[in-house]
């Protein structure tokens, strides 16, 4: 899409690699991470942002897709993830599978992440809040810049290096953005020195419905949400946003059904309808988008 917003509401055409089926997929809890740091962060975090304001718990991880999107080398996109015992391969692939980390080019990272004390990937990652009101998100973040750089303005996002903290440099400084994000959106940002050193952050973040939290070194890392239920309800944070999952499900039927063989459509078509009603009945339960 031509947008640079996140989240964006443009649809794309779902007719090649990416996502794509993702957005049927997840309606039938079939999901447990998204890939991303191998194509550009507005693509892959804008369906992800999408799929999360309607609830969904779909955690992100990082890819390289070794040799196929590039044959530069293994570890362009990173999960690091928080193991609580000694490294071993199923230790850290369900830690990916509880959000307990964070994804990154390796440039930027974000440690530690919690919410009113919650580490991510924690307890279901849930925050159980009786009522509206204020949480702190807290976290180590450390990131590494040249001092200087000839670049006058941020590098475009639709060439590789799709992730870079370059991204979020502010402009003549050696200093990037870190961004709370609350159902997408940017509520509050600090500015920390990229010199690799190891800093604590904190940010105070109203919550007025249950949602989701996560903080970001926008197109360099990003973790995984902290979902904060009030009232234990479930979150239902955009219209907007289930309405563009309803919309792209009908456009990637339109491009996938004629590609599916014929003995293979009836169940196909069932599992799109599946989703269907599911946006549907999010969509009815959602708040309306706040400004």
């Amino acid at each position: 899409v031509t947008s640079r917003d996140l989240p964006n509401y443009e649809m794309p055409p779902f007719n090649s690699i990416g996502a794509n089926e993702y957005i049927v997929d997840v309606t039938h809890d079939a999901v447990d991470f998204i890939s991303t740091a191998d194509t550009p962060f507005l693509h892959e975090l804008n369906i992800w942002y999408h799929a999360l304001n309607c609830g969904f718990r779909t955690r992100v991880s990082g890819e390289t897709d070794f040799p196929c999107m590039t044959d530069d080398r293994v570890g362009a996109g990173r999960s690091y993830v928080h193991l609580d015992r000694s490294l071993t391969y199923e230790g850290w692939c369900d830690g990916v599978r509880r959000g307990r980390c964070y994804v990154s080019d390796g440039s930027s990272h974000l440690m530690d992440f919690a919410v009113n004390g919650l580490e991510v990937g924690a307890k279901d990652s849930e925050l159980r809040l009786a009522q509206p009101g204020t949480v702190r998100a807290t976290a180590k973040v450390a990131c590494l810049l040249s001092e200087t750089t000839t670049q006058t303005s941020a590098p475009d996002r639709s060439v590789q290096p799709f992730w870079t903290p370059e991204h979020a440099r502010v402009a003549g400084t050696r200093e990037v953005t870190v961004e709370a994000v609350l159902n997408g959106r940017p509520v509050a940002s600090r500015r920390v020195t990229a010199d690799g050193s190891l800093q604590a952050i904190g940010f105070d973040i109203p919550v007025v419905g249950s949602s989701w939290i996560a903080l970001r070194v926008l197109g360099s890392s990003h973790t995984n949400p902290v979902f904060a239920l009030v009232a234990d309800l479930p979150i239902r944070a955009s219209k907007r946003s289930a309405e563009w999952c309803l919309k792209a499900v009908d456009q990637c039927w339109s491009q996938k059904s004629r590609r599916i063989r014929r003995l293979e459509r009836d169940e196909a078509e069932r599992a799109y309808e599946h989703a269907r009603v599911r946006y549907r009945r999010i969509l009815g339960e959602s708040r309306d988008d706040t400004p």
